[in-house]
Order: C-alpha cells, then sequence, then structure tokens
C-alpha cells in the first residue's frame, strides 16, 4: 500500500509538503502541488478516508433510503444523486427499506451509525401522523432531504418532488379534449401522497369539465402490474361503460393493457389507457403508452443541490418541479359504443 511517505521519498519533499499538496493547502507553491499529484497518481496512492474523517469529523459519505433500486423511478434519482455527490467528493452508501416502515427505520439507524454527511429518504409511507424514527433523524441534527412528497410523520424535513397533481390533471385534459366523458381511474395506494395527489388532479380536471368523480369508474389497483391486471379485469366483469382508462402509474397501467388483450380489446380502438411515470418500457411496450414524464435525473439533481445548502447551514426551500404529458398511441378517439363487456366464463382469462 502505497503511503505519503513513499510519495515525500520520490518528490524529495517533507511529509508535510506532501500532506499539504493534496489537501491544496495555500502555502504550497503550483508547481509542489503539480509533482506531487501527479507522483501519488503515478503510484497509485489512495487517501485514507477514515484518517480524514477524524481530523475534519467528517466521513464524506452521504447515505440513500429508497424502497428498491428496481424501481424505474429511483434508479434514475439515484444515479444523479450518485454521480453528483461523487463529483463532491462525497460515496454513497444505499439500503433498501421496501417500503417497508419498520424495516425502514432499521435502515435509517444503520446509516445513523456510519455517521454520514447527509441523508436522502424516499419515505416509506404510512396513515399515523408520527414516526419514531424521524423524530430520531431530526433529534441527530444530520442534513436531510425527502425523495418524495412529504407527509405528517416527516414534514419537517426538505423534500424535492414532482408536480404529480398537474401532471395527472395534464392526463385527464388530454383524454377529455379528445372527446371521453367516461374516464376509469385506477388508484394507487391510499397512504401515499403521490397517489393521492394524482387522483386529485384527475378529479380537478372532471370538475372543470363540469363532471363529478363517479365512484363506479374508481378502481383501487395498487402500484404493479399484477394489480393493474386485476383491475381491468374487475372494470370489465362489472361491465364499465368506461371508454378511457387513467392509472397512477405505468406498471398499472401496462398490467391494465395486457389483460385487456388477452380479453379481446384493441387499444386505443376499444379503449384508451394513459399512464404515469414515464417509465422505460412505457415506449417500447407492445402499445407505446401515453404518459406523464417524470424528471427523475433532475429531482436527483435538485436534491444534491439541496444538500449542498444545508451542508452550508442554510434551509433551502422544498421544491417541486414540473411533469409533462407524453401523447404516444394508448390514447385515441372514444369508440362509439364502449366494448368493456366480459367474456363468457368459459373464456375469461388472468395473466
Amino acid at each position: 500500500m502505497v503511503r505519503l511517505k513513499d510519495i515525500a521519498e520520490r518528490a524529495g519533499c517533507s511529509l508535510m509538503t506532501v500532506s499539504k499538496a493534496l489537501r491544496d493547502e495555500p502555502d504550497v507553491s503550483a508547481a509542489t502541488k503539480t509533482r506531487v499529484r501527479e507522483l501519488a497518481q503515478q503510484l497509485g496512492y489512495v487517501p485514507d478516508s477514515s484518517a480524514q474523517g477524524l481530523r475534519t469529523r467528517t466521513t464524506r459519505l452521504f447515505g440513500v433510503a429508497i424502497s428498491a433500486l428496481t424501481s424505474p423511478v429511483f434508479s434514475r434519482v439515484v444515479l444523479a444523486i450518485e454521480g453528483r455527490a461523487r463529483e463532491l467528493g462525497y460515496d454513497v452508501l444505499l439500503v433498501h427499506t421496501l417500503d417497508n416502515p419498520d424495516r425502514e427505520e432499521t435502515c435509517i439507524r444503520r446509516l445513523l451509525a456510519r455517521r454520514v454527511d447527509g441523508l436522502f429518504i424516499a419515505p416509506a409511507y404510512r396513515l399515523s401522523t408520527e414516526a419514531r424514527i424521524y423524530q430520531e433523524v431530526l433529534a441527530s441534527q444530520v442534513p436531510t432531504v425527502l425523495l418524495g412528497h412529504p407527509a405528517p410523520f416527516c414534514q419537517q424535513f426538505v423534500s424535492v418532488e414532482a408536480d404529480d397533481l398537474l401532471g395527472s390533471y395534464q392526463a385527464t385534459q388530454h383524454l377529455l379534449k379528445l372527446g371521453h366523458t367516461r374516464i376509469a381511474f385506477l388508484a394507487g395506494p391510499p397512504a401515499n401522497p403521490w397517489a393521492q395527489e394524482r387522483f386529485e388532479g384527475y378529479r380537478r380536471a372532471l370538475r372543470e369539465a363540469g363532471q363529478d368523480v363517479d365512484e363506479k369508474l374508481v378502481f383501487q389497483a395498487g402500484r404493479t402490474f399484477e394489480d393493474g391486471a386485476k383491475a381491468a379485469l374487475q372494470m370489465i366483469n362489472e361491465s364499465t361503460d368506461a371508454t378511457a382508462v387513467q392509472t397512477v402509474n405505468d406498471p398499472v397501467a401496462v398490467g391494465c393493457i395486457q389483460e385487456f388483450a388477452q380479453q379481446g380489446l384493441n387499444i386505443p380502438g376499444d379503449a384508451s389507457v394513459v399512464g404515469f411515470g414515464n417509465i422505460l418500457l412505457s415506449e417500447y411496450f407492445r402499445v407505446p403508452l401515453t404518459t406523464v414524464r417524470q424528471p427523475k435525473f433532475r429531482l436527483g439533481l435538485a436534491a444534491v443541490e439541496a444538500m449542498q445548502q444545508l451542508l452550508k447551514g442554510k434551509r433551502p426551500e422544498s421544491k417541486r418541479l414540473s411533469a409533462e404529458l407524453v401523447i404516444r398511441e394508448s390514447s385515441g378517439i372514444p369508440p362509439a359504443v364502449c366494448r368493456l363487456k366480459p367474456k363468457t366464463a368459459a373464456t375469461k382469462t388472468t395473466i
């Protein structure tokens, strides 16, 4: 292992000079700094971050707690955080909460035990107004940025989030402008603020068009492909008279379209379907999906920008970044006759 002493011997200067040169101290000449850094690179010198942390009382570590990196949303957010953090000289410790409050508590405590300089947390939402772990984070005074909407149990922290309400509002307006008057909504987990906002955007657009929400057109769907398929089959079995379906996210939309296809329906000829999120699959699915593009990478960059302010002792404003409607082939004019009807019992299938 290469030591500072080895670099000093090769450079022909003192150990203190080498240390100052690598720390970019002002009392070392530019020529000496350049020579020392080139030698350090040639010899493969790796700074001892633990020793540096003892001197500076920092770890140069950020903790990131998300539901799972397999999430098509968080993969882009984390990519942005990790890239920008590296530019700033920080490493990232990533933990998966799986949207489980108990697991989230354990994960965050592990990050606090590692003395991270800052925390990025995508909350595991619950209906309670308080959560012990967030009180512990607040008491620790570790700078913290929420990746997503604040809820009553975590509203005291700075957050970065997409404008889900406006994005959903635009999606409903798009369907209304195409001529749809019976628009079903496949709703997400009721405890999640992002799901609530997307439903509220749908509701507001309908009210502006002179319509009230018809509870017979609202189905609880969750957030997965399987949830979307089950909700779609329920719609068909209940002979829903909808000509369009707006979903809480893209996986639910894809599951819905898959089930419609197995039931012999064409998209958008028999029914239009709109998602939310613009995950990679939405563009390359069997029917390219009309959806709302979330600014995932920009959310990650905004989170690091907020963290930089917190590390300087400042309190930045929370940010809401605009989402954008992306129109593709899954939405079109309504059919003359509603075709969301069940097949005979012998031919019904599910995925």
